[in-house]
């Protein structure tokens, strides 16, 4: 039995946990190769999509995919996202979310719908608009009444990370 990956659990509770609250979900997503985006408002490699009921149609957060249709200009656009391009999902209001490190099928390997969180870190009001560090900045080493923060996980396992 193949493992079920929970990142499309946890789009799904942030996004309905955004529109209970009255929040408006953004979705930030990685571009690379052909995406069904409006590549005239990728900046730097990604994109930040309002994907509130209000913004969107026919939202379906699958599996897999994030599909719906949304303007653009006026302009009506079918919108298709893999799942392991997605970012970050968060409240515009609160900066509220979680992120993610995008996961891309290497050149010649095929999708198999199976993911690997690489990594889950929360998303913190103190992060403006979800932007999620490529490099993390080398930290200070802890005062001496401190504890030194954990050794990190073997790779390829997912891990969460507490952000106070």
């Amino acid at each position: 039995m193949k493992p079920v990956p929970i990142k499309p659990y946890l789009m799904r509770a942030i996004h309905e946990w955004c529109s209970d609250h009255g929040y408006t979900p953004y979705l930030v997503v990685a571009v690379r190769g052909k995406m069904q985006v409006p590549m005239e408002f990728v900046k730097n490699g990604e994109i930040t999509l309002n994907v509130s009921y209000n913004a969107t149609r026919n939202m379906q957060l699958g599996d897999d995919y994030v599909h719906f249709s949304a303007r653009f200009n006026g302009v009506s656009r079918d919108i298709a996202v893999p799942i392991g391009a997605v970012v970050s999902l968060f409240a515009r209001e609160t900066g509220e979310g979680m992120a993610w490190e995008p996961e891309f099928a290497e050149a010649g390997e095929e999708e198999q719908g199976e993911e690997r969180v690489s990594a889950l870190r929360p998303v913190s009001p103190s992060v403006p608009e979800a932007v999620v560090l490529k490099e993390e900045a080398k930290e200070a080493p802890p005062a001496d009444d401190e504890e030194p923060p954990p050794a990190a996980p073997p790779a390829g396992r997912g891990h969460l990370r507490v952000v106070k």
